[in-house]
């Protein structure tokens, strides 16, 4: 150092939190761009949160869904408005679920890749406690009618672009248990999952059923989280970035995964 210069000159400038917030998003909006297009559903938290970060670090444009609009807007503004939008979308409801399509088509002009991920359970049993019918009505349009009417709406442009077509499923998919109503919506993705791979396939579309065991999310919230190891969403994420990161010609139809140590 010179002898008349001051230590100062030297020292690292420190980015105050908004501008270092402003930083990051241009980094990421500048980074690489594999110019596809990955619209994800129940994406405000969770699961699908941490999704559409890893698919936006590695370059893809996203397309982020829920009903939470202001946890949607605090996502983008994460991620950069460069490569993210948001749509507020009850995906019970099919009119809201085309809006959600035609407006992803209108701001990148394709699809190349769907996860369809929302879902919810409350843990409602066939015989204890009092009848919720209400409930149960929506967490079978929510976990099945949504996830098949996100499935037949996108399709059409997956097939366009032979793209990738991707399902949470759950470990409570394949066997049974003790939240019954869930599960049995998780069998009922099971088997679309199947059924939409045996309609696409032979179009070049790419179907892949995602399969969690306990994930430690806000889908606990209103239910007794297991006393047990849990994955987090993140693990859950990189399961789906490996999926549709594989070549055209792979084809990973189930990623089973749980917690080291959990069972069944």
């Amino acid at each position: 150092m010179h002898h008349n210069q001051k230590p100062e000159q030297f020292s690292r400038r420190i980015l105050p939190p908004c501008k270092l917030r402003e930083t990051i998003n241009r980094t990421i909006m500048t980074s690489s761009d594999n110019g596809k297009v990955f619209l994800i559903t129940g994406a405000s938290t969770g699961i699908g949160r941490s999704t559409a970060i890893q698919a936006v670090e590695a370059g893809w444009r996203v397309v982020v869904a829920a009903r939470s609009s202001e946890k949607l807007t605090a996502l983008v503004d994460e991620l950069g408005a460069g490569r993210a939008m948001a749509v507020a979308c009850d995906v019970a409801d099919w009119e809201q679920q085309a809006r959600m399509v035609q407006q992803t088509l209108d701001r990148f002009g394709r699809i190349d890749a769907v996860f369809a991920n929302a879902g919810f359970s409350k843990g409602s049993s066939f015989i204890e406690g009092k009848h919720k019918p209400e409930e149960w009505r929506d967490m079978v349009m929510t976990n099945l009618f949504g996830a098949a009417a996100t499935a037949r709406l996108t399709l059409p442009e997956l097939i366009k672009t032979k793209g990738h077509f991707l399902v949470t499923g759950s470990v409570v998919g394949r066997i049974t248990s003790v939240r019954n109503l869930y599960s049995a919506t998780k069998w009922a993705v099971t088997g679309m999952a199947q059924a939409i791979r045996n309609e696409v396939a032979n179009a070049g579309v790419r179907v892949t059923l995602v399969q969690p065991g306990v994930v430690n999310t806000p889908f606990w919230d209103q239910l007794q989280l297991p006393d047990a190891p849990a994955l987090l969403p993140d693990d859950v994420a990189r399961s789906v970035l490996f999926a549709v990161s594989q070549p055209p010609h792979v084809d990973v139809n189930e990623i089973l995964i749980r917690p080291t140590g959990q069972a069944h």
